[in-house]
């Protein structure tokens, strides 16, 4: 069985320089091609390490924090670190035993590099969507990010 993870794709993360990502990945939960999709959000808080040692205050707000498509019913994870491997997300997968977890969304950087090297640390079959992950910085960024990921975790694993 495989899993599709859907990395804060979150409202906070929306602009006119990302649409097209967006609009890729909605259609990518609506393609049937995964035998399950969850999603996962990031939530700050005042006293969050993001806040008070990162000095990142956004996404406090629920206008902030709601996702940017539409999640068709699928289970939506809330966190609050940048690793989407959560121990509510780890009980979900091993409980419907998944053998290979697919990840896509925002920051190649940051939240999408901390999942897939837990991933991999936890022994996870894990593969990114090199075309449906994106940085909110730029696309060198996002370029560099997939290319630390794929030394990390192994080209194969970066489709």
């Amino acid at each position: 069985m495989n899993l599709l993870i859907v990395i804060d794709v979150q409202k906070i993360n929306y602009n006119e320089e990302v649409k097209d990502y967006v609009e890729k990945i909605n259609d990518l939960v609506n393609s049937k091609k995964f035998d399950d999709v969850i999603f996962t959000r990031f939530i700050n808080s005042t006293d969050n390490p993001v806040y008070t040692k990162a000095k990142w205050e956004d996404c406090i707000e629920e206008k902030d924090y709601a996702l940017a498509i539409d999640s068709h019913n699928y289970k939506v994870f809330d966190k609050g670190t940048y690793n989407s491997l959560t121990p509510e997300v780890k009980e979900y997968i091993d409980k419907n035993n998944f053998d290979k977890i697919y990840l896509c969304g925002v920051d190649s950087d940051c939240c999408v590099l901390s999942t897939a090297l837990n991933m991999f640390d936890n022994n996870y079959n894990v593969y990114v969507l090199k075309d449906y992950t994106f940085s909110m910085l730029n696309e060198e960024n996002n370029k560099l990010a997939l290319e630390i990921i794929e030394r990390c975790i192994g080209s194969d694993y970066v489709i």
